[in-house]
């Protein structure tokens, strides 16, 4: 098996039974802000395009690049698509044209010839948001993880796949806390470095539970070449950022676990592996040429920032033009209203009013009231101030996920009264009937203590396997198959099958028998 690094999380991946290409992205991202350090456009994208698999572990654009993949990737190439309750991510592909779709089941190993693979989704509203996933791999000759950003609770179940020779997971930040938000500069230095340990942390957790022989820190840290952001990079010039890179976690794991054996991985880093024996090379840059870009890293993004002013450019170039303020707080209150009428929870759990100044527009969204109007004065739990260019870019392309384009930008500012508000932030990015309708559901099924529910003459489970509505409520049966009006799913209860799509059975049995149907696997 052999493995290389295409910058940030994407990695080739070539085995006895085909090749997989993972997160491929150049960039940059959000908004223009995000470029992969260290620069990876010299890579041969053709021949990493001629891949024999697809994997976007999720749809955040550090991991989905549409430009590259419109580029350089063939719409012939099997997509390896993870099992997430909403079809965000399947769509985007199917708008690039991507039809030859394998639908993965999570946790599910998959076998192709001598390759086997499983893809292992993460699916609260905080992962991704609804959506995460990590790929194993395995060929005989030898096997990998790649977790680049999910964080699994049950690695049991993920690692019942094996033990991986060679892990790959990040260990860099993915967050726009502290450095957007209105904090004394001492607070945000103190933030940032609370931040950084708690990276450490859980990258440390997980390199302990899963104890593979050979570790590649990745999936960050992105170069930031903006003029207004370049004091970001890193630790920050004021040590206020959190973005920590390969050589310093890898310093931290070896004063942490000296045994642990890790390694650099970056853009053409080569990865060998066969029957446990493993070697590294570099194939893009000299040792002398990465040496450089750890140590001398703040001249090294200099010259990256003075040599392509031309991408920025062109990001804001494809910005659509700024909405008249009257006309974007209309666009808004007819988009986010519906939203928050539906979303009781995330309206109770916010609590508040939310102040949003976007360019001349001023206003409030007020969540107890589900409402959106102009700002009046009120006092706020939190505020926001945005460039009106990226906001009339989300309303144009009706952007549902703003972490995925304005907020890891950091093209803002925040400021808040009191804590970190979980509700609030999951709204904004889940800006869509079908992830609110999800997220409702997921929270409410936390405290549901009632698994099934009686539907006529049938016991079913009480939540729709689609996106978890109240079957008491959405669920109608005819003739033995259960209709879900929401999305208009259909069940055939005497199996457990689903009718509209593959996967998602439910658990279901006649209320006059004692033992339920076992549901099918697939």
């Amino acid at each position: 098996m052999r493995i290389t690094g295409l910058g940030h999380a994407g990695m080739f991946i070539e085995t006895a039974g085909g090749s997989i290409l993972c997160d491929p992205v150049v960039g940059p991202s959000f908004f223009g802000s995000w470029f992969p350090f260290p620069d990876n456009r010299g890579l041969d994208w053709e021949r990493f395009g001629r891949a024999d698999f697809l994997y976007i572990s999720h749809r955040h654009r550090d991991h989905f690049d549409p430009a590259l993949l419109k580029a350089h990737v063939s719409t012939d190439i099997r997509v390896l698509l993870p099992d997430y309750p909403t079809d965000d991510l399947e769509r985007d592909l199917r708008a690039l044209g991507y039809e030859n779709i394998i639908y993965t089941q999570a946790g599910v190993p998959l076998e192709f010839g001598d390759l086997k693979l499983m893809v292992t989704p993460l699916r609260a509203p905080s992962d991704g948001p609804i959506g995460d996933s990590s790929l194993s791999v395995d060929d005989g000759t030898g096997s990998v993880l790649n977790q680049n950003d999910s964080h699994p609770l049950d690695l049991e179940k993920l690692l019942s796949f094996g033990t991986p020779d060679a892990y790959f997971t990040q260990v860099s930040g993915a967050i726009w806390w502290p450095m957007v938000y209105d904090l004394p500069q001492d607070a945000k230095q103190n933030f940032a470095q609370l931040k950084r340990d708690a990276q450490n942390k859980r990258a440390m957790y997980y390199i302990d539970k899963v104890d593979a022989p050979h570790v590649f820190p990745m999936a960050g840290p992105p170069m930031f070449l903006r003029e207004e952001l370049f004091r970001y990079n890193g630790w920050g010039e004021q040590d206020d950022s959190i973005f920590t890179d390969q050589a310093q976690f890898l310093a931290h794991m070896a004063a942490e676990r000296p045994e642990q054996k890790g390694y650099l991985f970056v853009p053409g880093t080569q990865v060998d592996l066969n029957g446990g024996v493993l070697e590294v090379t570099q194939t893009l840059y000299t040792e002398a040429e990465i040496e450089r870009m750890f140590s001398d890293k703040w001249a090294y993004l200099a010259e990256q920032r003075d040599s392509r002013q031309d991408e920025v450019r062109a990001e804001i170039a494809t910005r659509a033009a700024v909405l008249p303020p009257d006309e974007m707080l209309q666009a808004i209150k007819q988009w986010w209203e519906p939203l928050l009428r539906r979303a009781r929870t995330i309206r109770n759990g916010v609590g508040g009013l939310v102040r949003f100044r976007i360019g001349e527009l001023d206003m409030v969204v007020d969540f107890p009231r589900a409402k959106v109007r102009e700002y009046a004065g009120e006092d706020c739990i939190y505020w926001y101030t945005i460039p009106a260019d990226l906001v009339s870019t989300n309303i144009r392309d009706h952007e549902i996920d703003w972490s995925n384009s304005i907020f890891l930008s950091m093209q803002f500012e925040v400021g808040r009264s009191g804590k970190f508000n979980e509700f609030l932030t999951t709204f904004l990015k889940c800006l869509s009937r079908d992830r609110i309708e999800y997220v409702e559901n997921w929270y409410a099924e936390q405290s549901d203590q009632t698994e099934d529910a009686e539907l006529g003459d049938w016991t079913v489970q009480r939540r729709c396997p689609h996106l978890r509505a109240d079957l008491t409520k959405t669920g109608k049966i005819e003739d033995g198959v259960l209709t879900c009006s929401l999305h208009d799913w259909k069940w055939d209860l005497a199996s457990g099958r689903c009718l509209t799509t593959q996967g998602h059975p439910i658990r279901a049995s006649r209320t006059d028998e004692v033992t339920p149907a076992a549901s099918p696997a697939a």
